[in-house]
């Protein structure tokens, strides 16, 4: 049995409401259960959530609107002359040597140790993943070849080994959304590959934590999960009712901190914790804490209208733009825990945003 994309289609910008209600829920049972004392969060906080999956929404509405009688059609021409398979390939090689040679010169394995996994995330590292996502993608996407599944399984392991789970997270679900779009996948191949990714996002975040040296509390994958829920939305709620008090620093420091040592999210977490540590706000919080509830409404307007712009093309346009979307929602969902603090992410919507710019025509057909 194969799926049925015109009458579902699970990777569609909705899909993020739904994953965002879910995340609550998840939240919930640890609030409910006590995990490492969590207590809950203020009600106004949900309702700010709600606002915020609202102008997602309306984001959505206002791209479809833009769209409205308009023919997309593409530059196939300039899409094979800078995506050969020679050359995709070539980066794909690249970034994987590269993310070799960051292990080399970190001198071990960053998941068991988290020691070395506090400077994994170097230049060589950022370089790597920059080139290999996109890539990886765009080769399984324009180019049907099951040998490219050894160099993705292979890139997937060696960032996996890093301790990193967004990344992780990322290549999977990307290149999961890039074969539902691409290759038919039966159901159960979907299911399988679903509880696959689930079961990654529990033993990465679970050994990773475990292999922290400095760690004194203990929990079972499971109950770590939900923790992480319950924990962040906490953060959240904190930063709901600190709108404003960074001003503009985790923008910033989102844009230019990687090259000045400066990690956006030990903000976060020295204004709602009060103290320094690497903490995720979901993906309303950084915006809150900068410039307060208008400025999150507008980014999650502008968030909803980019993520379909670049879902409707690629439901048109096909080729290397069930790539692009791959990519992009695929940090997105990572994003409901998150947050976007990641100088890599804003490069990926850019250069998305610029590939559409270049080979994408609108064409204005019948009445409004």
């Amino acid at each position: 049995m194969t799926m049925d994309y015109k009458k579902y289609d699970i990777f569609s910008p909705m899909i993020f409401v739904l994953l965002v209600l879910v995340y609550l829920i998840f939240s919930e049972i640890a609030f409910h259960y006590h995990l490492h004392k969590l207590i809950g969060v203020d009600q106004f906080t949900i309702v700010v959530i709600v606002l915020g999956i609202a102008f997602y929404i309306l984001g959505i509405v206002l791209s479809n609107y833009f769209l409205k009688n308009k023919e997309i059609s593409v530059n196939t021409e300039k899409i094979d002359k800078i995506f050969s398979e020679r050359l995709v390939l070539s980066v794909v090689i690249i970034g994987i040597l590269l993310q070799i040679v960051n292990l080399i010169y970190l001198g071990g394995i960053p998941l068991f140790s988290g020691y070395l996994k506090a400077r994994a995330a170097t230049r060589i590292w950022l370089l790597s993943y920059l080139i290999f996502l996109p890539s990886i993608n765009i080769l399984i996407a324009k180019y049907d070849n099951k040998k490219y599944y050894l160099l993705f399984i292979l890139g997937l392991l060696l960032f996996v080994s890093t301790g990193y789970r967004t990344t992780a997270m990322a290549i999977v679900i990307s290149v999961l959304i890039t074969l539902y779009y691409t290759r038919n996948l039966p159901w159960k191949y979907l299911i399988l590959s679903i509880i696959a990714i689930f079961i990654l996002l529990l033993a990465v975040g679970y050994i990773a934590v475990i292999s922290i040296e400095w760690q004194t509390w203990s929990s079972t994958p499971i109950e770590l999960l939900f923790y992480r829920a319950g924990y962040t939305l906490q953060v959240l709620d904190r930063a709901v009712f600190l709108q404003g008090s960074t001003h503009g620093q985790l923008l910033y420091n989102t844009l230019m901190g990687f090259f000045k040592s400066s990690d956006p999210r030990v903000i976060v977490g020295s204004t709602t914790l009060g103290y320094a540590h690497s903490t995720t706000s979901t993906i309303f919080g950084p915006a809150l804490l900068d410039f307060g509830l208008y400025a999150m409404l507008l980014q999650m307007a502008i968030i909803g209208f980019i993520i379909n712009l670049i879902y409707k093309v690629q439901a048109n346009a096909k080729n290397i733009f069930i790539a692009l979307y791959a990519i992009v929602m695929a940090h997105l969902i990572i994003w409901i825990e998150t947050g976007p603090t990641d100088l890599v992410v804003f490069l990926y919507y850019l250069i998305s945003i610029i590939i559409l710019i270049y080979v994408v025509n609108l064409k204005k057909v019948g009445n409004e």
